[in-house]
């Protein structure tokens, strides 16, 4: 991925890095339709956005600033360049379900983040899936086994060798 730059010295490398296993956590979203299988899907943590704000401008040259709207939050990431510019960018979310106001709050700065291109390649990831198998059949956690799994994946994605459209986590190939 070619860096975003504001001139031709300056480039977003820490922010537009690709990311790692550890700044990275799975949600399941649902279950096929015969529910042999989870669906998950990727998101930056928002620690890791704050991290990655640190080391791009410094910890004093960035704020967030939070505003709760109608059923939710709009988060605004400000931003001082090396040259003294000033770059600010928004994005919103809603409550969440679980932990309604900081999961809002932290799903708002990630998607606000989004905007100055820091996990950006999670939108472009495969459709992955989780086998149901044993004491995953109720579906509720992603399985132990399937964090190792994961996080090739993700290491994966970050090399650019991902090869497939879709990818199908066993309990066999943990084991491997």
């Amino acid at each position: 991925m070619d860096s975003i730059t504001t001139d031709s010295s300056y480039k977003l490398d820490k922010l537009l890095a690709p990311l790692q296993p550890s700044e990275i956590e799975w949600r399941i979203v649902s279950t096929t339709k015969d529910n042999s299988k989870l669906i998950v899907v990727p998101y930056i943590t928002n620690r890791s956005v704050m991290q990655r704000f640190d080391e791009q401008f410094g910890w004093d040259r960035w704020r967030n600033e939070i505003k709760e709207i109608d059923g939710g939050f709009l988060c605004t990431i400000t931003v001082i360049l090396p040259g003294g510019e000033v770059v600010s960018k928004m994005d919103g979310a809603n409550r969440t379900d679980i932990e309604p106001v900081k999961g809002g709050i932290s799903d708002a700065m990630k998607r606000a983040a989004v905007q100055f291109g820091l996990g950006r390649e999670l939108y472009d990831y495969p459709k992955v899936m989780i086998e149901r198998t044993g004491d995953t059949a109720q579906g509720k956690f992603i399985p132990d086994w399937a964090y190792g799994l994961l996080d090739r994946l993700v290491t994966a994605a970050g090399q650019g060798t991902l090869d497939r459209e879709v990818y199908v986590l066993r309990e066999s190939q943990a084991k491997k």
